[in-house]
Order: C-alpha cells, then structure tokens, then sequence
C-alpha cells in the first residue's frame, strides 16, 4: 500500500521555503505524487518507512518533522462522517507524529468561552479532525494543538485529505485526466 508522507511547517510565511515539485520530480524512481505547496506527497513504491523519511530528509535544505502514515489509514478516515463546513467554516485534520500517551476528551473547542474558532471534534488513530472559523486568531489556536493532544502534529485541510484519497484510490496527480 502507498504511504503518504506530511511535512511539518514548510512553505508557511515564507520560512522554510521550497518546492514541493521538484522535490517530488528528484523522487520520481519511488513514484512520488505532489500534493499541493504544503509538503504532502503520496509515495507508490513500497518501502520501509525508515527508509522513505532518509530520502526526503537527504533532499531537504532544511530539518522538519517528516510525518508518514499509511494510505489505508487516510482511505479510513475519509470514510468519517465529518460535520459540514460553511462558507466561512474550514474542516481539518491534523496527523499526530507518533501516538500520544493521553489524549484529552473530545470535543474541544477553543477559545473555552464566547463564540468558537476551533473545534477538535475525533480522534480516529493518530488522525485528530475538527472544524475551524476563518479568523486571524485561528492559526494560534492552530499552534496549540501540540500541547493539547500531547504530540506535534502537521494539519491539512479536508480538500487535500480528499486530494491525498483520490490519488491512492486512481493513482493519478489530482487534476490529471
């Protein structure tokens, strides 16, 4: 089964800046797949794990945390029912790096009083998903996480997870024909 492979904190406000496509292109013997300017690929070529984080972090210019999970696990979650988003509401996942020893109750929703910016709604593995307002101080809620959940995490929104299942489904680059 193909492995998707998340990169923590990359292309965001200019830090830790590349591109995701060529990166990709150097990578193309393990049939690599880009996903948006995000750092997320999913990687055909089966292989150990191990193995695969060695590869990206050789190529990286830089040190981030390489999150990799097995694609079976992304077609799992994306069975979820997840509760609707509006126009101004955005759905997310965000993938723990490794397991946490506790994980508190879900929901929670942030900030704890007024109205809701952030709502952690489940956990399914180490995927936590839940819905988020557009609003300035969303990404410092965002930035949270971590210590909520008791692990760093890198977060997507719904529409790549979707673009992440239609390619381990089809095998094809999203919007490929």
């Amino acid at each position: 089964m193909a492995l998707v492979v998340l990169l923590r904190g990359v292309n965001v406000g200019g830090h830790r800046a590349f591109r995701p496509s060529a990166l990709a292109r150097e990578l193309r013997h393990l049939d690599v797949v880009n996903i948006g300017a995000a750092g997320t690929f999913v990687v055909h070529q089966p292989m150990a794990q191990a193995r695969l984080r060695a590869e990206f972090a050789r190529r990286l210019p830089f040190e981030t945390d390489i999150v990799i999970c097995a694609g079976r696990d992304v077609l799992a979650l994306m069975s979820m029912e997840m509760p609707a988003a509006g126009r101004n509401v955005v759905r997310f996942v965000s993938v723990m790096s490794r397991l946490p020893r506790a994980m508190p109750r879900l929901p929670i929703t942030l900030p704890p009083d007024g109205p809701w910016l952030l709502s952690v709604h489940a956990r399914h593995g180490r995927f936590v998903v839940g819905r988020y307002r557009r609003h300035m101080r969303v990404i410092g809620y965002l930035g949270r996480l971590d210590r909520l959940v008791g692990a760093p995490v890198t977060t997507r929104n719904w529409s790549t997870m979707t673009a992440i299942a239609r390619v381990l489904r089809e095998g094809v680059a999203p919007g490929a024909v």
